[in-house]
């Protein structure tokens, strides 16, 4: 696996370097030829450790935010872990179920193309807007969250600002 590692306001050291590399060794086994950028920096008296590992044309992320730099690596290689191991599962149905729903996919794709780009699919989780603020915090380069919300069963979306700090809550009327 082929591994960047960058400090931002931070000296990446040996031991640093190294600690990432050996843990990174519990991603490698999932892929024979995949690429990471591990991004290091201080925020007052935070750690961050921001993980993307690209590999088989997807991409998996994940920040952490610990007081030791080496607690966030080791939150960020849990939950990158637990990424993959969803999507192959996710794969794995896919593949599955996919023998009739190929035909008509093929067909939808081809009347639609100019106008998708990509399409994500995921499941929606019950959780309170505070909830899904936290999540959508953790994931800097993603704009929305989709889910359901726990006080009330309503589908909600919570949004970035264009100010990139503020938070807005879409939730229907009916």
């Amino acid at each position: 696996m082929k591994i960047k590692i960058t400090g931002k306001e931070l000296k990446i050291t040996d031991a640093i370097n190294d600690y990432a590399e050996k843990k990174m060794e519990r991603i490698e086994k999932y892929f024979d030829n995949a690429e990471a950028e591990i991004i290091a920096k201080v925020e007052k008296n935070y750690q961050i450790a921001e993980i993307k590992v690209m590999a088989n044309g997807e991409t998996f992320r994940a920040v952490a935010e610990e007081k030791d730099l080496y607690a966030s690596i080791d939150k960020d290689i849990d939950i990158i872990e637990g990424q993959i191991r969803k999507a192959k599962t996710k794969r794995e149905k896919m593949q599955k179920d996919s023998s009739l729903k190929d035909l008509n996919a093929q067909t939808i794709v081809h009347e639609v193309e100019d106008e998708i780009l990509k399409v994500e699919y995921y499941e929606i989780k019950p959780m309170t807007p505070e909830d899904a603020k936290l999540k959508l915090e953790e994931r800097p380069s993603q704009m929305f969250l989709t889910f359901v919300n726990q006080e009330n069963g309503k589908v909600n979306v919570i949004h970035r600002l264009k100010d990139g700090k503020n938070f807005g809550l879409i939730e229907p009327e009916a």
